[in-house]
């Protein structure tokens, strides 16, 4: 008997025994073709999407990509199938302050190992974890943000981390046939050899330049030549500082080089905002009455002027305020009505203009609402009471001087505690621009670049009259054709005899002196 005997008589078998001798788990072949496609990729161009849309079985495209396909194959890129343009949806994808897509419930960030899902019918894209626990075991079948009723088959997967077969790219129909849509312009554009040249230094451009002499016409050929466009500068818009093209040519062999200093030239817009000296004046019409804004131009040139150009466009018309919350503000100025919507003037987000000497305070201040620093857009809001809180955080570029009978209207209005939607309608119904301080500041760019342009005209055609008129006639007298025309060969002949017939010449005279003056130390008056 030992004290081991029943050593091996255990109730469970390793994970050793398991794999090796009864053939439970099998070992994985690793997969060398398996190439893992982003989440925010289109699965057509394998290229971050802009305008993403999505099928029922969630694979993502653009839309500017899967439409020419569907109208050329009719297929579905992925599968083979049978694809319709109709049965494409939407997605509507919700960025941070960072620019990072993410769940607009949870705030997390997705990654390429989140799980995410889509709602059929809004599109809208959320975390799986933020459906699961707020809709699906809440048993609220309701949109987290539009509230548009869905049922469990309208979840769609983007994306699974416990299934990534599914973004394999390596399976993909057009990827194993080799399949792609050609674009006529871009087709168009390889045919000009300077499509394949991202950069040409100076040996390059004399070689193009050669090939341009021989093949005269070649309209293709010299558009390769062309450089960069030089901005031109005046008086206005010339900086004190250079473009550094002279250091930069000089330390690049990519760059042709550049020998003559330049200014640097001003933009245009910050040339125009030091004219701009006057207030802005604008009027809401609105179902509640209306409102009479000034614009603080002067302090914020560029805020300004977008809400003045977007309210001649007639951008505002028919816009309605969507977010109202009593003793606080009301927000409009989205085109859509959601919040999420609206377009700058220029069609791209602007920087803030904070200023010390503007806050929050008091009622009726006009105020940018955004999504973060610098992404201000078309949407406003108006202040009900201070709110010294939001200073340095959005934009304040106008105040209410008019019309605060209309505002108290507007905050009457009962709003939905949830949503802060209002239930019942604030709509704009037109607006009108009666001061624009820009017009006038443009007039007086134009003129003062006219008047600088005269004056140089009249420099110049005064440093022309002070020119001699036979200044550019005037050179050497020419005696005789060949190598030395200039010389007068009658006067340096008698000049040379007259050099012989007196004597000794001042050379040898002077070697003399020297040897005298060798003889003894002397007095030192020679040094």
């Amino acid at each position: 008997m030992g004290k081991r005997q029943h050593q091996k008589d255990k109730m469970y078998i390793t994970c050793t025994e398991y794999t090796n001798f009864y053939g439970g788990k099998k070992a994985e072949i690793p997969q060398s073709n398996f190439r893992r496609l982003a989440f925010d990729h289109c699965s057509l161009s394998l290229q971050p999407f802009e305008y993403p849309v999505c099928t029922s079985d969630g694979h993502i495209f653009d839309l500017l990509n899967i439409v020419p396909w569907i109208k050329k194959y009719g297929t579905n890129p992925i599968s083979g199938e049978k694809l319709d343009v109709k049965n494409l949806i939407k997605l509507h994808f919700h960025k941070n302050n960072d620019g990072k897509y993410h769940c607009p419930v949870l705030y997390s960030i997705f990654t390429n190992n989140s799980h995410i899902v889509a709602l059929k019918t809004s599109g809208n894209v959320f975390c799986y974890e933020a459906v699961e626990q707020l809709n699906l075991k809440a048993k609220n079948f309701n949109d987290l943000l539009t509230d548009e009723p869905f049922t469990r088959q309208d979840i769609i997967t983007l994306q699974d981390p416990t299934d990534p077969n599914k973004s394999n790219v390596s399976n993909f129909f057009h990827v194993k046939n080799n399949l792609a849509v050609t674009d006529p312009d871009e087709e168009k554009a390889k045919l000009d050899p300077s499509y394949h040249l991202k950069t040409t230094n100076l040996e390059t451009r004399e070689t193009l330049l050669e090939l341009y002499k021989e093949f005269k016409g070649d309209a293709v050929l010299a558009a390769t030549m062309k450089g960069p466009e030089k901005k031109k500068t005046d008086k206005l818009n010339a900086a004190h500082y250079s473009t550094g093209q002279v250091a930069a040519s000089f330390t690049s062999t990519a760059m042709t080089p550049e020998t003559t200093h330049e200014a640097d030239a001003i933009d245009d817009n910050t040339v125009r905002y030091q004219y701009v000296k006057k207030k802005g004046y604008v009027r809401l019409h609105t179902n509640k009455g209306d409102l009479n804004l000034e614009l603080h131009c002067d302090m914020t040139p560029k805020t300004c002027e977008n809400f003045i150009k977007l309210c001649k466009k007639n951008y505002y018309d028919g816009t309605i305020f969507h977010r109202s919350i009593r003793n606080f503000v009301i927000q409009g100025g989205d085109p859509t009505g959601t919040g999420n919507g609206g377009e700058s003037y220029w069609g791209k987000p602007f920087k803030d203009e904070f200023k010390p000497n503007l806050s929050h305070s008091g009622r009726g201040i006009l105020s940018m609402a955004n999504s973060g620093p610098n992404t201000n857009k078309s949407q406003f809001f108006i202040t009900f009471r201070s709110c010294a809180y939001l200073d340095k955080k959005h934009t304040i570029f106008g105040r209410v001087v008019g019309g605060f009978e209309a505002l108290t209207a507007m905050e009457n209005v009962d709003a939905d505690p949830k949503t802060d939607r209002p239930k019942e309608e604030i709509r704009v119904l037109k607006t009108t621009v009666f001061v624009d301080p820009y017009e006038e500041a443009d007039a007086q760019v134009a003129a003062e670049r006219e008047k600088a342009q005269k004056a140089e005209e009249e420099e110049k055609a005064r440093a022309k009259a002070i020119l001699p008129k036979n200044v550019g006639n005037q050179g050497p007298k020419v005696y005789h054709q060949g190598v030395g025309k200039y010389i007068n060969m009658a006067t340096a002949v008698k000049r040379s005899a007259e050099e012989d017939n007196s004597g000794p010449s001042t050379s040898v005279a002077a070697a003399n002196k020297k040897v005298k003056g060798r003889s003894g130390f002397g007095d030192f008056s020679s040094w």
